[in-house]
């Protein structure tokens, strides 16, 4: 018995000697796999394009304007014009489904270092959001990289007033401390108040404003219920914590909950319904890997930390994302939308992931739609008009519409 035993071993060990003999040694760029390029940097394709989809319901995709570079956000105005954020620092609008060849004036200096493709590395122009009384106010929230000095930088949110052609008495009502950096979403709750994300070191950290969701009023001010007010030794602007690299955020029509999804690193994207104080677990608790291979946690429990709703491995680089309420594409009514930057790790993978959940929020299925674009999909947004916007971020980028297809 014991004879076998060894044999066994002897075998295996063999076995295993083959098996990493043979795997391909793959080269590093600051602790990450440098990404293939065979299905990078593909053009976009000549639109309009018709799709098949899950639910037995015909689409059509449109290119509503293009010629930006790599652009990050959208809002409709209620003149039907669309404004959108570049990640070099320049507010555009589309109006009539022309790009015009001028930025918006008034929006603010942001530092910009150039497009990288390491994961993370995300600064410039990023989120916006029309105040919920717009109409009245005519207030626009812009998230940006604001730079300090030569060599510090954070992440702000600024204000400014649209006044038809441009951004008048633009301030910023929020600048958070150096150090805090990364993607910054914006989403406004039912009562106002704004919420916003951001990334960096300190995510466990009650002190810092890294790694977690704030909460302000739309001044910029801390609410006095959010949850850490009066507590000794954290940070009364933070609403939740424990969170990565968060680029999706969207008020959930039905109950008011924020939702937001965040990135995780090698596979471990998340979409997280937010509670006021709750921890998401990041870095302590992950479904990911590593970029190097070994699993980020030890385990997969989530004991002691907020559960994610919906996850991804591989992962999916999650990106913008939407709930759709409209009646245009009526088979997808109730559902998420979730824009994905790259599958797996592999340039060219990008594409729109639609999850269909039950009566309890809980997930059924998904679908990949616009896979065969092979274009990172950035941002997507319902529009007023009842359909589906896209955004590409490639240079150049286009805006999309996902329309029927009769």
């Amino acid at each position: 018995m014991r004879r076998a035993l060894l044999a066994s071993l002897a075998v295996m060990l063999v076995v295993g000697a083959e098996r990493a003999s043979t795997q391909q040694t793959v080269p590093f760029n600051n602790g990450i796999p440098v990404a293939p390029s065979g299905l990078a940097s593909r053009p976009l394709p000549r639109l309009p394009m018709e799709f098949d989809t899950a639910e037995d319901m015909r689409i059509r995709v449109v290119a509503v304007a293009t010629g930006f570079a790599n652009p990050w956000s959208l809002a409709f105005l209620p003149d039907g014009s669309i404004l959108v954020t570049e990640r070099e620092g320049r507010l555009r609008i589309v109006r009539n489904g022309t790009l015009d060849p001028k930025p918006v004036e008034g929006a603010p200096v942001s530092y910009f270092a150039g497009v990288s493709g390491l994961p993370g590395a995300i600064h410039g122009y990023m989120d916006l959001a029309l105040h919920p009384q717009f109409a009245a106010n005519r207030y626009v929230y812009l998230s940006y990289t604001k730079p300090l000095n030569e060599k510090q930088r954070t992440v702000a949110v600024a204000r400014g007033r649209w006044d038809g052609t441009r951004l008048a008495d633009v301030k910023d009502i929020f600048v958070a401390d150096v150090g805090t950096g990364t993607a910054t979403r914006l989403a406004f709750g039912r009562d106002t108040t704004l919420y916003l994300t951001t990334g960096g070191n300190g995510a466990q950290d009650v002190n810092s404003q890294a790694g977690k969701v704030l909460r302000l009023t739309d001044e910029g001010r801390v609410p006095p219920d959010n949850p850490f007010v009066g507590k000794a030794g954290h940070r009364p602007e933070i609403y939740t914590l424990g969170h990565r690299n968060s680029l999706g955020l969207a008020l959930h029509p039905g109950t008011g909950e924020i939702w937001l999804n965040e990135n995780g690193p090698n596979g471990g994207d998340e979409i997280n319904v937010l509670q006021p104080g709750l921890n998401y677990g990041w870095p302590v608790v992950s479904l990911g890997r590593n970029y190097t291979g070994p699993w980020q946690s030890q385990t997969i429990s989530h004991d002691g930390f907020a559960p994610p709703i919906v996850y991804w491995m591989p992962s999916i680089a999650v990106s913008g994302m939407t709930f759709y309420t409209g009646d245009r594409l009526p088979k997808w009514k109730g559902d998420v939308f979730v824009g994905a930057l790259r599958m797996g790790e592999v340039p060219g993978t990008g594409h729109v992931e639609r999850i269909l959940f039950n009566e309890k929020m809980e997930e059924l299925r998904r679908e990949m739609l616009l896979v065969e674009l092979r274009q990172r999909i950035r941002d997507v947004r319902q529009g007023p008009d009842g359909l589906l916007y896209v955004l590409t971020d490639e240079k150049p980028g286009a805006l999309l519409r996902i329309e029927p297809a009769s």
